[in-house]
């Protein structure tokens, strides 16, 4: 495929070509991206791409489903399984997609919706005010506790009794914790509201048992497919069984037409690379990885916010080290560590140049990095920020990164399941395990 867009279109084919290099040659800490994959990569670009199948298994509105309804079907079972949900919905295109549909299976325009404000960690989709969701219904924020970095959860607890939502929403897109979803759930019922879960950034560590699952403590529960998961851009909805037609019906046909087949293929090679021990080795390694650069971090003299890390995620304020976070991450990425810059709680300046940075560890990871690369990529953050006008000694830092980076090369294979082993091992071409 690729010689054959290296023939046709040699300007894309250069371009991403580009683009693996930059890939292979930086250590990246988006919390939010990671590697996939050959195996979900060529499902994500195999034939599936082809075909239409709006509608879901056994009622669809196009002819020809005879392997796509049986693929969808595998892509159920496999998260039912994964996450011990009733029911599961694998085709919206987002985790944007997949939150608004979950808000349109329980409530209605103008009723209250109450999330994480969007500098104290929650998503735009939890009812901000730059985004749809806050258009469309009454919005309500909750934040973290000022002085801790944590959620109160007594205050969430009064200001839902206060507004009384019809939906309270938990999870985040920049808090450092473990969310006690079994308290969020009580929350709700003791208020009359339905429970909505984003765990689009910690899902892989949910199926690995590394945190809590609100799948028993919520209505519904939204994720994204990629991020600590490790699979295709997309997104997917679990629920209750009392909740399935209206789910169902809110993704198809209340806010899209087609499904996505190849992204929902690559989804169901996802979920099974996911049921394996080999990922939760992973997903363990990933908070390692995070309490490690946070720790190191900390000894640096960084102020970070709720004073650490639970999960894959740290959020620094810069505040103490005199420099935006904006200006670190440019910074950064001329020395080949990828960031992204962020608001902090109780940020005093504005969010297109905020005073936070927010880092994470799924991406180095999955390329086989452990404690001691941790240590010394908080090293490299230190050594930027202390020399963050010097363009030397930047471009020293890079040339150290990319000599880390030529160590962990971009795995191609990186999971065996368990049951191929045997098979595998009698192979002359057996592909050497990342987590061995």
């Amino acid at each position: 495929m690729i010689s054959a867009l290296e023939q046709y279109d040699p300007q894309i084919y250069e371009l991403i070509r580009q683009e693996q290099a930059r890939q292979s040659g930086c250590v990246r800490l988006i919390p939010s991206e990671n590697y996939v994959s050959e195996a979900v990569m060529l499902a994500s670009g195999s034939c599936l791409t082809n075909k239409y199948a709006e509608g879901y298994p056994g009622r669809r509105y196009y002819e020809g489903q005879q392997v796509t309804d049986l693929i969808e079907k595998l892509a159920h079972q496999r998260a039912k399984k994964l996450f011990k949900a009733d029911h599961a919905n694998v085709q919206p295109y987002s985790g944007s997609v997949a939150n608004l549909a979950a808000y349109f299976a329980l409530a209605k325009p103008g009723d209250t919706i109450m999330g994480l404000s969007l500098p104290h960690g929650g998503h735009l989709t939890h009812g901000w005010k730059v985004s749809v969701t806050s258009k469309i219904f009454n919005s309500v924020w909750y934040t973290v506790h000022p002085d801790t970095g944590r959620l109160d959860y007594n205050e969430i607890e009064e200001l839902a009794k206060k507004h009384r939502p019809k939906i309270i929403i938990s999870g985040a897109t920049a808090y450092p914790r473990e969310i006690d979803f079994e308290i969020f759930g009580q929350i709700a019922k003791d208020v009359g509201a339905y429970h909505i879960s984003d765990i689009a950034h910690i899902a892989g560590l949910v199926v690995a048992g590394i945190h809590k699952s609100p799948v028993p403590y919520a209505d519904i529960v939204s994720t994204t497919t990629h991020k600590t998961l490790r699979g295709p851009r997309g997104g997917m909805l679990l629920c209750k069984a009392e909740h399935t037609e209206k789910v169902d019906r809110a993704v198809f046909p209340g806010l899209q037409g087609g499904p996505h087949m190849h992204t929902i293929t690559a989804i169901a090679v996802a979920l099974a690379e996911a049921d394996t021990p080999e990922f939760i080795t992973y997903a363990t390694q990933i908070v390692k990885n995070a309490k490690t650069i946070a720790n190191k971090l900390l000894e640096y003299g960084f102020n970070l916010s709720s004073g650490g890390t639970d999960n894959h995620l740290i959020l620094i304020d810069l505040r103490n080290k005199n420099v935006s976070g904006k200006k670190l991450a440019k910074a950064l990425d001329r020395a080949r560590i990828v960031t992204n810059y962020n608001t902090t709680p109780m940020d005093p300046v504005h969010p297109t140049n905020p005073s936070g940075l927010r880092i994470g560890t799924p991406a180095m990871t999955t390329r086989g990095m452990k404690e001691p690369q941790a240590e010394q990529i908080a090293g490299f953050i230190n050594k930027v920020v202390e020399n963050i006008d010097n363009e030397s000694v930047i471009e020293e830092v890079g040339k150290d990164v990319l000599m880390l980076c030529s160590q962990f090369p971009v795995p191609a294979h990186f999971i065996i399941p368990s049951k191929n082993i045997n098979s595998m091992l009698n192979s002359e071409r057996l592909t050497p395990w990342l987590f061995a």
